[in-house]
């Protein structure tokens, strides 16, 4: 793995069983966090986003497994350590944010001493000093009275301040990479521009990465460096920012643009994006599984997929650009 990169996706596969069957629904999935950078991971709900970030945390539910593939965190493979060693890096090198706080934090115990028990997993640090920290980052976090709030459950704070309480539990031990899963969702507009601000600012203080999942593409405009466009378990185009959105190569990627509007733009691209994701059990097992809603589909559109190299750190997953690979 090149210096470059902090995180390192190599071919992940993850199986799930369903209904009675076995569905590989993340399939060769490659992508890289690059040290101190921001990248979104974007796609339609069920694309296997979340799926993907469980892996890296190697917290995937019962029903899932790992099948192929590496997970390099700073040269180390995640994919295959002990869970013993897992638990050292989970919170204290990389950090998971959850979709909802509601959910991701124990009503039956108070938000400080749900941060103090982190300190005091990984640092071994007192009762009392793991409290002092607590109340210090659920006061850098922008919770007022931060002393007295600590000792609120999570049923007291509205969905704005629970998810400050998130972020608080995420950079508490300034973990080297953060992943957000979806970490504004259902929270107004203004409560949610202040979270992503709060986030990129304490990213930015510690110096950590990024890899924010979302199938919000405004979110991603503002806030990342690259892009991981997914689809049906495949990444279907990796690149910067820039060139993702100003010059999209899948066909996958131009459609899910094309819905977005643009005001200097009567419209983005010809391309629209026709019918709904994929149901995971009827996904082929070779080929391109966006082969059903794409406008440009060739008739070997169903045979192994070339990873194509479309410009500098831009690659793009379809055979349209197999002269390319």
């Amino acid at each position: 793995m090149s210096d470059q990169f902090i995180l390192s996706v190599e071919n992940l596969s993850i199986a799930l069983e369903t209904r009675g069957e076995r569905v590989r629904i993340v399939d060769q999935v490659s992508f890289a966090v690059p040290r101190g950078k921001v990248v979104g991971l974007v796609g339609e709900s069920g694309s296997g986003k979340s799926m993907t970030a469980l892996a890296v945390m190697r917290l995937l539910p019962r029903s899932a497994s790992l099948i192929g593939g590496a997970i390099r965190f700073l040269g180390e493979d995640l994919a295959s350590v002990e869970e013993r060693r897992m638990e050292k890096i989970r919170g204290r090198s990389i950090a998971l944010i959850f979709q909802s706080s509601r959910t991701a934090l124990n009503p039956l115990m108070s938000v400080g001493a749900q941060i103090a028990r982190v300190y005091r997993h990984h640092f071994a640090y007192s009762r009392r000093k793991s409290w002092d920290l607590a109340v210090e980052i659920l006061d850098r976090v922008g919770i007022p009275r931060a002393g007295e709030r600590a000792r609120n459950f999570p049923h007291q704070f509205s969905g704005g301040m629970a998810q400050r309480v998130m972020i608080a539990l995420a950079v508490a031990c300034r973990a080297q990479l953060l992943i957000a899963d979806e970490p504004t969702t259902g929270l107004d507009v203004t409560t949610e521009a202040q979270i992503l601000d709060l986030l990129e600012e304490v990213r930015r203080e510690q110096g950590s990465s990024l890899l924010l999942i979302t199938h919000n593409l405004g979110l991603v405009a503002t806030q990342c460096d690259y892009v991981a466009v997914m689809h049906g378990g495949h990444i279907v185009e990796f690149g910067p920012l820039r060139g993702i959105f100003n010059s999209p190569k899948h066909p996958y990627t131009q459609g899910l643009l094309s819905s977005v509007p643009r005001p200097d733009r009567e419209l983005l691209l010809e391309t629209s994006l026709a019918g709904r994701a994929p149901d995971p059990l009827s996904l082929p097992l070779t080929g391109c599984r966006f082969i059903d809603r794409c406008p440009r589909r060739l008739a070997h559109c169903d045979q192994p997929v070339p990873w194509a190299r479309v410009g500098r750190e831009h690659h793009s997953y379809c055979h349209l650009h197999e002269d390319q690979a």
